[in-house]
């Protein structure tokens, strides 16, 4: 290893300090037991350790190909990490899915709960919780006070997800998790004294977002083009023209209905709408599953079978990476996601649903395409296969490095790939491969269009309110009229987008740089090019921003 390397680990070992409830993410052991410093002095120390770093690698010649893309790769990143701190997005960050309240509650979904030590660490963290929210309290209110708060829409939402979790009648969640762990004598005592600690926090957290933040919090939840603009290089890790990529998600998101209405046609009859075919495969008995046990049982044999399917054929799997867990999450906010194994693998590759209150049905045909994405050949192929890249990949680069635009890109390409590979062959399993892209696309118009506030098309071929300017009310009428998701969840999602500007576009901006990678190196590499070895060489940089992954991939 080069010293870029050499740096890279160093950083992953100071920055695990820093961020216990991380390491546990990322499955780095021995911070189990404590929870962040959620003060500003401890966002303070977090960016000092990034500005100090980022000076070191700047100064560091690159030792060989490897550590020349490492390079590239970590100035991106922690480049962007400084400049959303600068800008007071980092201490102010608090939407729908995405701020330090949610890593605090989410990282107890990822921790070993089997053996006295393991409860003994869950105890302590629930024993942190509250002071833990106290100290971002204080956060919160800097970062107002100089200017930074996010939207007072957001923090009311926020607020009921406090409810939600706390309340005996919902999630309940504390007290559930102590609940379904085992614990005797004083042990037992401390964990059910830091579930109604952490319950409590919760709460008076949620009473605290109303009472004192909400009030300062802003009237538009539009971002605006400057905090746009950095958002959209956060989460791509790319620069792109905001304007022409809003003009091609009408375009994109016209085609893909083009092709549902020819594939509906093969569904419900010539003519057919595709809303009518939609409505046949909701009535299919075949296609339907009741209960969110016996779903998820169904999610995870189709998740094992591709993963058998692909191994030794599209992609050489590593055995490590051949197990993944299928798991309904203990809340209901309504998020699917993935998270990464543990370093050590002791803890496998995850797909979640948080199944939202009174959903008991699920439709397959809709969900197909999801488990692909979420497993293999999405996410899990693409993040554990990097854990097991020790021979070609620092510290850093396997653990911690991470841009949504190369991640949800490579799912959502996964997606279209397997309908490639003959795996949606039946038309209602290509209709929801078709309709979660069409979604994704509807996305990219919405995000961009809301917070930029642009005027609608005049020419859009929807005929969509020409010439007005997009709200958060035509950002719901347009994704209920282009979506079909039930409502509770599509809420949700809007949600998400006006308090998280930049992300959702990720998925569908994401896919089509992959594309015109794969577009790129099929010119440059003519009759030698292959598929096979195109993924097996995008996969083995890790994951990166997509502006280094491109320049990495024209070097190869």
């Amino acid at each position: 290893m080069g010293r870029i390397d050499d740096l890279a680990d160093r950083y992953v070992d100071e920055w695990a300090a820093l961020n216990p409830t991380g390491a546990t993410y990322a499955g780095i052991k021995g911070y189990d037991d404590v929870l962040d410093d959620l003060s500003p002095a401890g966002f303070a120390a977090q960016t000092d350790l990034t500005r100090r770093t980022l000076a070191t690698i700047a100064s560091t010649e690159p030792a060989s190909e490897p550590e020349r893309v490492a390079k590239e790769a970590m100035t991106e990143r922690l480049s962007l990490e400084i400049e959303r701190y600068d800008a007071g997005e980092t201490t102010s960050e608090l939407n729908v899915i995405a701020s330090a309240l949610h890593g605090l509650r989410m990282v107890f979904d990822l921790m070993p709960t089997e053996g006295e030590e393991a409860v003994a660490n869950i105890a302590a963290r629930l024993g942190q919780f509250a002071s833990a929210l106290e100290q971002y309290k204080v956060t919160l209110r800097e970062a107002a006070a100089a200017g930074h708060i996010s939207a007072r829409a957001q923090i009311l939402e926020v607020a009921k997800q406090c409810d939600t979790w706390t309340d005996p009648g919902g999630d309940n969640f504390f007290h559930g998790l102590a609940d379904n762990l085992e614990a005797d004598g004083t042990l037992a005592a401390t964990l059910k004294q830091g579930a109604s600690a952490a319950t409590a926090a919760t709460a008076a957290f949620g009473e605290f977002l109303r009472r004192d933040m909400a009030p300062l919090g802003r009237d538009k939840q539009a971002a605006g083009r400057d905090r746009y603009q950095l958002a959209s290089r956060y989460f791509l890790g790319a620069r792109i023209d905001l304007d022409e990529t809003y003009a091609w998600g009408f375009e994109e998101l016209a085609r893909l209905e083009a092709e549902m209405r020819v594939v509906s046609a093969r569904i419900a009859g010539s003519g057919a709408s595709i809303d009518d075919a939609v409505a046949a495969l909701d009535a299919d008995p075949a296609r339907r599953i009741e209960g969110k046990e016996a779903f998820r049982d169904w999610m995870q044999a189709l998740a094992d079978k591709a993963l058998a399917d692909l191994h030794g054929t599209h992609f050489d799997i590593p055995e490590e990476v051949r197990r993944i867990e299928c798991c309904l999450a203990p809340t209901s906010d309504g998020g699917i996601y993935y998270t990464a194994p543990s370093e050590d693998f002791s803890r496998p590759g995850r797909m979640w649903w948080a199944v939202p209150h009174g959903i008991t049905a699920f439709s397959t045909w809709r969900e197909v395409t999801t488990v692909y994405h979420e497993g293999v050949p999405g996410h899990h192929l693409q993040i554990a296969q990097t854990l097991v890249q020790a021979e070609l990949l620092n510290r850093w680069r396997r653990l911690l490095s991470w841009s949504s635009g190369h991640g949800e890109g490579w799912a959502l390409y996964s997606e279209r790939l397997m309908d490639d590979l003959g795996y949606l062959e039946d038309p209602g399993d290509k209709l929801g491969m078709l309709d979660g892209q069409a979604f994704r696309a509807a996305r990219v118009i919405v995000d961009i269009g809301m917070h930029l506030e642009l005027e609608i098309p005049r020419d859009n071929p929807f005929g969509f309110h020409p010439g007005e300017r997009w709200t958060p009310e035509l950002g719901w009428e347009f994704l209920r009229a282009h979506c079909r998701v039930p409502d509770e969840n599509l809420r949700f999602e809007l949600n998400r987008y006006l308090g998280w500007p930049g992300q959702a576009p990720a998925y569908k901006v994401g896919e089509r740089i992959w594309l015109q990678a794969r577009e790129e190196a099929k010119a440059r590499k003519g009759a030698d090019f292959d598929l096979k070895e195109f993924h097996r060489a995008a996969l083995n940089l890790g994951s990166l921003g997509l502006d280094p992954f491109r320049a990495a991939m024209a070097r190869i």
